[in-house]
């Protein structure tokens, strides 16, 4: 199949998600091409990598995956993982159970905390409606609260210089204040 999600690193290597071959050879739906095209055969996903959709690339070089997935290499994660450069599963990244559906959007922020978007309403059993932060560790950010945040999905987000998030979706209200598809975000959520 075609991929639905692709990223391009720093090194020139592409990310590529949602697909079951590349190049002719089969892959868990996770895969990582070279610059030149060829497979990155030093790239390793396991039995992961099936209903990736969003990838987010930290500045260590680890790789924060979303999605609709219940494991990784036959280790439980919920819609959310990270990776390391040769996309062996960090343990060290605890989600917990993670979220109930999916994660369409990952942004890494420059202190390293990661906000997580999509179809969702808890992250490791807390409510969490289609919004949230993280830890660098994977746990909960409590300080980033979107309270009754948007009341459906969230497609992508982008990340201002202040600070402050703009979302966009198929909600049309945020906090129980008409939005239509379309809000900013303070960095408190």
């Amino acid at each position: 199949g075609a991929p639905s999600a692709l990223m391009l690193q720093p090194d020139g290597k592409i990310l590529l998600g949602n697909l079951l071959q590349y190049n002719g050879q089969s892959c868990p739906g996770l895969t990582r091409a070279n610059a030149d095209g060829t497979k990155d055969m030093g790239f390793f996903a396991g039995n992961g990598g099936a209903g990736v959709g969003a990838f987010a690339i930290q500045t260590d070089g680890k790789i924060l995956i979303g999605g609709f997935f219940t494991s990784y290499s036959g280790t439980p994660r919920n819609g959310i993982a990270r990776l390391h450069p040769d996309g062996s599963l960090d343990l060290t990244f605890d989600p917990g159970t993670g979220v109930n559906y999916k994660v369409g959007r990952i942004v890494v922020q420059s202190d390293g905390k990661i906000i997580i978007a999509g179809d969702f309403s808890t992250y490791n059993g807390v409510a969490r409606n289609s919004l949230a932060r993280l830890n660098t560790d994977g746990s909960l950010d409590a300080s980033f609260d979107p309270g009754v945040g948007p009341n459906n999905e969230i497609y992508d987000a982008v990340l201002q210089p202040d600070g402050k998030l703009v979302i966009v979706g198929s909600f049309t209200t945020y906090g129980l204040v008409s939005r239509n598809r379309v809000a900013r975000v303070l960095s408190t959520g």
